[in-house]
């Protein structure tokens, strides 16, 4: 049994060093660990356990496909009609939610840009090919939007002991102006995306290294940021041309060239952030709608066996 629970663990490992961002991966994997320790040995031989040890893999994985519409629907019932929501970057869950709320009622969806990757856009491509009205937020303009939305609705990549959620970088801040706004926060999970960890803040993330947002060795100048021309989307974001001609400085200014950190700068940042269990107003997961507090009850009865 020992040699069994190392060559899982080696393979989780293995696994893992396919991503950058391991975290839901690891949060997976420790959940089969854990239910392969304390699977009951009932069976007459190793090998026959061995056995029945995949049986109850393969029916799990089977059974968790279903997970993102059994937690879809449970969010139906706190979008309204005609609800506004606020979305980050792209989430396969949330995308379900949405899809599935908006034929049955009127939605219109904010989602952010959700730099560096700009998954937003993906979400904005496709929540636009179903019919749903849809417009990208810059990351920055998060405070601005606020006040026009009824519902933040953001998807995870785990969520923790403690009850808070670790998500794409940006959800945090947003989850800190919702409620300021007095808007809900709502998170939605897999159950096999409840991770064991406890982290009290950011710099206790497993992603967390001491290359995150450090100064460089040397001076950083002009010439190391990337030049990029707009995306297909900057016909909605750039400004209107100007009526003044005068000068080449002011159509300098109108160009849509666009200036963006470049790879170097890009690798010193994170790409997810963790938010702390007090801003989340609700859990949707395949187990129940939690609070966080339930959630931190549910890792501990799971864990403990």
């Amino acid at each position: 049994m020992f040699e069994l629970m190392q060559a899982l663990r080696d393979g989780a490992n293995a696994l893992k060093s396919h991503y950058l961002n391991s975290i839901s991966i690891n949060a997976g994997c420790e959940l089969f660990i854990e239910f392969v320790r304390l699977f009951p040995h009932e069976t007459k031989s190793f090998d026959d356990l061995k056995v029945e040890i995949g049986k109850q893999g393969r029916q799990y994985a089977k059974e968790a496909m279903s997970y993102r519409s059994k937690i879809a629907d449970l969010a139906l019932g706190f979008i309204k009609d005609g609800s506004v929501i606020l979305t980050h970057s792209y989430s396969r869950v949330v995308m379900q939610a949405l899809l599935k709320a908006h034929k049955l009622k009127r939605i219109s969806v904010y989602v952010t840009e959700a730099r560096p990757r700009g998954l937003g856009v993906k979400t904005y491509e496709a929540l636009t090919a179903a019919g749903i009205p849809c417009t990208i937020v810059l990351d920055s303009a998060v405070a601005y939007v606020m006040d026009k939305v009824d519902i933040v609705l953001v998807g995870s990549e785990a969520v923790v002991e403690s009850g808070g959620l670790i998500n794409a970088v940006g959800s945090n801040q947003m989850a800190i102006i919702a409620k300021a706004a007095n808007v809900p926060f709502y998170a939605m999970a897999e159950s096999y995306k409840f991770h064991s960890l406890f982290p009290l803040s950011q710099y206790d993330l497993p992603t967390h290294t001491p290359n995150t947002l450090a100064f460089p060795k040397h001076s950083v100048r002009p010439a190391d940021l990337s030049v990029v021309r707009p995306s297909t989307l900057s016909v909605h974001t750039n400004p209107p041309p100007s009526p003044i001609r005068t000068s080449t400085s002011l159509a300098a200014i109108h160009s849509p060239v666009q200036f963006s950190m470049g790879p170097d700068q890009t690798k010193l940042n994170p790409e997810v952030d963790y938010t702390r269990p007090d801003l989340i107003s609700l859990v949707f997961s395949d187990v129940g709608i939690l609070t966080p507090d339930g959630v931190s009850q549910y890792l501990v009865g799971m864990f403990a066996g």
